[in-house]
């Protein structure tokens, strides 16, 4: 009897991303806005006022609690696995490449969970968390508002190696493409979650090799302005090696406000990342798929803004647990003893 012939990898992507769609599309319809209004009706002002507190002492937090969710969603679906610190039996996401020494904002996230956990112990899980604290941190900078879906639980373990494959700045577009098509997120999705870069910054060790050194060539990325050039290489300097932690405002004109201006810099040859200039100049694939949507968003920050939250709530329908699935972790940082 001959052997049976290996399955395409194409038709293994198509089935893995099929499982997903259909986890997270049976998990999603147990999702609820009105999920916490009996049992925690306080919840979205607690995390509110726990993020305005921070704030106040750290303006680069906004940035950080939205990034949280990219980075928890992408890996298993929504369900708070990035939070779990190491333990003999988990290896934590947190020190994954994508997430050592740049994923932060924790604290916030345990003061947020104390507070609850004071106010109705035992109710609102941590992976909803993560998702009501960017939707907050969201609008407090200035961008748009959206209804969140609640009604997650909490993994009680974490995927490391998972955790490593996370969209990435140093990705080209088909890759960048294929990621994000792989959760479920389509063009239109990617560029607007893109678009979560107007606000907060990024270490020169991730955009060095477009200053210096682009593909191996010893020239910078063709497709990066001139005269931003000459100003991110004074802020990274090649003397400083390739581990410079030094910060850069993602988007140089409104740092800190969420708009439209971040698609504005990438039609200007001024996206600091790569995986943030892909999307108008890749050649061969951008004109055709994600520079449309860029150009549609620097025209209509309108536009941009619902766009955003249609997505936001699209990645926090990734496979979510719900109903007796996983817990409902009393401590973000741990699962819960039996």
């Amino acid at each position: 009897m001959a052997a049976p012939s290996p399955v395409p990898a194409v038709l293994l992507a198509v089935c893995a991303m099929l499982a997903v769609a259909l986890h997270s599309a049976a998990g999603a319809q147990q999702l609820s806005a009105s999920y916490y209004d009996g049992s925690c009706p306080n919840v979205y002002s607690t995390v509110r006022r726990v993020i305005q507190q921070a704030r106040a002492s750290d303006p680069r937090i906004l940035a950080s609690l939205i990034r949280l969710q990219f980075h928890d969603c992408f890996v298993n679906g929504c369900d708070g696995s990035l939070l779990l610190d190491d333990s003999p039996t988990i290896r934590s996401e947190k020190n994954s490449n994508p997430n050592a020494n740049s994923a932060r904002g924790f604290p916030v996230l345990d003061d947020i969970k104390a507070a609850l956990e004071n106010a109705c112990p035992g109710t609102v899980s941590c992976a909803d968390i993560v998702v009501l604290a960017a939707e907050v941190s969201v609008d407090l900078a200035g961008g748009p508002s959206w209804r969140v879906m609640l009604g997650r639980r909490d993994a009680t373990t974490a995927n490391f190696d998972g955790s490593n494959n996370l969209p990435a700045p140093t990705d080209d577009l088909n890759v960048l493409r294929q990621k994000f098509a792989a959760v479920g997120l389509d063009d239109t999705d990617f560029v607007a979650l893109q678009g979560v870069h107007t606000i907060g910054r990024a270490q020169c060790r991730f955009i060095q090799d477009r200053l210096d050194n682009f593909g191996g060539t010893g020239q910078p990325d063709p497709t990066l302005d001139g005269a931003y050039l000459n100003t991110l290489r004074q802020s990274c300097p090649a003397s400083a090696g390739p581990n410079n932690g030094r910060l850069n405002n993602l988007d140089p004109a409104t740092p800190d406000t969420f708009d439209n201006s971040y698609y504005a810099n990438i039609m200007r040859n001024r996206g600091l990342l790569r995986s943030d200039q892909v999307m108008l100049s890749a050649p061969g694939g951008a004109a055709a798929t994600t520079a449309p949507i860029v150009q549609r968003f620097a025209g209509s920050q309108a536009d941009f803004f619902g766009s955003f939250a249609t997505a936001m709530t699209k990645m926090g329908n990734i496979a979510p647990l719900t109903g007796n699935m996983g817990e409902i972790r009393r401590n973000c940082r741990v699962v819960n003893r039996s």
